[in-house]
């Protein structure tokens, strides 16, 4: 089936409804088999590349920069910043002094003379907005960025940069990218209406939650070795690494299994089947994984599928009750003593 390409955002770019992911490219998977997962699915239509400077130390950056050389301007280009970089105070986070030097550098490992779309990685609490997005209106006018997005922002802080945009009289942000998938609906509650209402694209990550979606893990038997939980990755054991997770995925993956649908393809076409979201990220590690992940859009879900998805998380809500992830913590409670 030919790619449906979707506009980002109110954006006039058009992309892919998979976003290949490189956050194992450069460390985990080897050059040769980041370039020919590029390579493949620059041939499937897949048009939308996500990278970021910390990743692998910024190898991924330099793979996936050498990986799309050869057909540079087919490919919407993203990377992040704030994130540190080194010890220094200054090496990291969103003062204009380090995102102008922590754009030169993506710019340098890339090896390319444009980032299509740069996103502010996270969220710095204590630190101001209007300043980055002054700066990064700079770098848009220099011709080093074409757009930017935010991720993990909650969705006031979405408005906010919308706002600052408007003020600095430079164009708003064009895409969000939050935490999404079938275990983690919290984006559903304000990240998602918030993002379409300013004119974001949603471009989730996550959607197989970091695996446990794929139906492998046996909730009564230790992860296989080579898996991320098996390898002891700290964000799988700190996040989805539950055991109702684990209950909900095998009873996920059989009734996918009934209708005749790969786990995998379920859950990656739960999240693309939510009109508010443009593409999501799928990253992998093995040329097998990709060969995988692309089936997802062949896959169309019914209103029965989506009934059975509420019916096991409510819409909203996280698999587990209480459940936050520690690596975004929630800032709206601080305390007197």
């Amino acid at each position: 089936m030919p790619v449906q390409y979707r506009y980002l955002g109110r954006s006039g770019i058009k992309v892919s409804p998979l976003t290949l992911g490189t956050m194992m490219f450069g460390g985990q998977t080897d050059e040769a088999t980041s370039h020919r997962i590029i390579d493949k699915a620059r041939e499937q239509g897949i048009n939308f590349i996500d990278t970021a400077d910390v990743y692998n130390g910024g190898q991924s950056e330099v793979v996936t920069g050498t990986g799309i050389k050869a057909q540079r301007d087919h490919w919407v280009l993203a990377t992040k910043f704030v994130n540190a970089r080194g010890p220094g105070p200054n090496e990291g986070g969103q003062s204009r002094k380090w995102i102008i030097e922590g754009v030169e550098d993506s710019l340098r490992r890339l090896g390319t003379d444009y980032i299509d779309l740069l996103y502010f990685h996270r969220a710095v609490f204590d630190a101001p907005l209007g300043e980055a997005v002054r700066a990064i209106g700079d770098l848009i006018a220099q011709g080093k960025l074409r757009y930017f997005g935010v991720s993990n922002f909650r969705a006031w802080r979405i408005a906010e940069v919308a706002h600052l945009a408007d003020r600095f009289g430079i164009d708003r942000p064009i895409a969000s990218q939050p935490l999404y998938n079938i275990f983690n609906r919290v984006a559903e509650v304000e990240q998602l209406p918030g993002a379409d209402f300013y004119g974001l694209g949603t471009v989730s990550y996550s959607p197989l939650a970091r695996g446990v979606l794929t139906g492998k893990y046996d909730p009564d038997k230790a992860p296989a070795a080579d898996t991320r939980a098996g390898r002891g990755d700290k964000r799988i054991l700190e996040t989805e690494w539950r055991p109702e997770s684990l209950e909900l995925a095998r009873r996920i993956a059989a009734h996918a299994r009934a209708r005749g649908i790969d786990p995998t393809h379920f859950a990656i076409a739960w999240v693309l089947n939510n009109k508010l979201v443009t593409s999501t990220i799928t990253g992998p590690r093995t040329e097998a994984h990709w060969d995988n992940y692309i089936g997802a859009l062949d896959v169309t879900l019914t209103a029965e599928d989506e009934a059975f998805i509420d019916g096991l998380v409510t819409t909203g809500h996280a698999s587990t009750p209480g459940f936050n992830d520690p690596g975004h913590p929630i800032e709206g409670r601080v305390a007197r003593a």
